[in-house]
């Protein structure tokens, strides 16, 4: 597998092909769609001797060609373990790791699990997803992964002035937030519980803290997601916690609405943040740390011994890790969303003397290609 979801083959003349939707294993009969000097594409045409690991997508709307869930003709219990080996196979080739420590963390459940989903608005107003690699809008009735609350508001909804939408329901709360990112965006047949703007906020419970979200702020696929995240990064700062004090607080960068913060218990904590309404809900939940509204890149660095990044799915990149190191932190939990920039980004912190200790694979986002790695990295 590929990172991206792929399964890669070989053509008769030794190119490297992409195969979108063949698993490892099996042999199928595939159509090329692009052809490059150094490698092609290409879609399953027929699957001639499938995987075991082959299911038919449960969802009706796969076969209507909704993009939102890649993943569906994957039996459950199979997606973690490829996720592994794409994260091996990235610090293998990008990071020169041959002998990297990548292990399986666990997943959410796969059914029910979304709290939260940006959607796109067709021409009528209905709410949908997009047809894989299309502008096209499958509009949705329903959608099996997510929770019951969030489905619920999905065939009422009608959206006019924008292009896209996200609805959000507090799983612990009862609450939910619309937010259409227009200005002039009009929203109709939600029920009257559901709070529209961006400055509507939900409240949802991690790790025994009562979490305040606004409806544009970043948080998790869901509840169950974030729990297993908290978790794992919990793990991995390891004793290094225990570090943490006035003169050497957590350094929580990328930090959103304090999630890691909160669900650490850091009692001192610095969280550089760059959203403004990510920001506000970080002083509601964590009001122990200082909160500094900034790129992390352009923050002025002061001296931690642990430091946690959770950045976009570009990765740190060298001028942030420039900025973690000039901390000083003896340990770095990095959080990274796709396996390439987090072997791009352990080359940067090799430069700087951080070794890699170990990746832990989590599915936050089963049935489709997305990856959640939490890696350590010891100076």
């Amino acid at each position: 597998m590929a990172a991206g979801g792929d399964g890669i083959g070989h053509l008769p003349d030794g190119r490297v092909v992409f195969v979108d939707g063949a698993l490892p294993g099996e042999i199928v009969e595939a159509r090329i769609v692009m052809s490059k000097r150094d490698f092609a594409r290409a879609v399953v045409a027929e699957v001639r001797d499938a995987s075991p690991h082959r299911v038919a997508p449960p969802c009706p709307e796969v076969a209507n060609g909704c993009g939102g869930c890649g993943w569906q003709h994957i039996s459950p219990e199979a997606q973690l373990a490829w996720k592994v080996d794409i994260v091996a196979d990235a610090l293998r080739r990008t990071a020169k790791l041959p002998d990297a420590t990548v292990r399986a963390g666990g997943a959410v459940g796969p059914w029910g699990y979304r709290s939260g989903m940006r959607l796109a608005v067709a021409a009528d107003g209905r709410v949908g997803l997009r047809a894989a690699a299309s502008h096209r809008i499958v509009t949705l009735e329903t959608c099996p992964v997510a929770s019951p609350d969030l489905a619920a508001l999905l065939s009422g909804v009608r959206v006019h002035g924008a292009d896209e939408v996200a609805l959000r329901v507090g799983i612990a709360s009862g609450e939910a937030t619309a937010f259409a990112h227009a200005g002039s965006a009009q929203l109709a047949g939600l029920p009257a519980h559901v709070g529209v703007g961006p400055a509507a906020v939900l409240h949802e419970t991690v790790a025994g803290r009562s979490l305040r979200v606004s409806a544009a702020s970043f948080f998790q696929s869901g509840p169950a997601a974030a729990e297993m995240l908290v978790a794992a990064v919990r793990e991995a700062c390891g004793d290094s916690l225990g570090s943490v004090s006035p003169s050497s607080p957590l350094l929580d960068a990328y930090g959103g609405c304090g999630l890691f913060t909160a669900g650490l218990g850091a009692s001192h904590a610095v969280i550089v943040e760059s959203s403004v309404s990510a920001c506000a809900d970080a002083r509601v939940n964590a009001p122990e740390a200082v909160v500094v509204e900034s790129m992390f890149e352009r923050w002025a660095p002061t001296p931690v011994n642990l430091a946690v990044a959770d950045p976009a799915r570009a990765g740190l990149g060298r001028s942030a890790v420039e900025v973690l190191s000039a901390t000083g932190a003896a340990r770095v939990v990095l959080v990274s969303c796709d396996p390439v920039s987090l072997a791009r980004d352990t080359t940067l912190l090799a430069e700087h003397g951080y070794r890699h200790r170990g990746s832990t694979v989590l599915d936050l986002f089963p049935h489709t290609p997305h990856i959640e790695v939490v890696t350590v990295f010891d100076r």
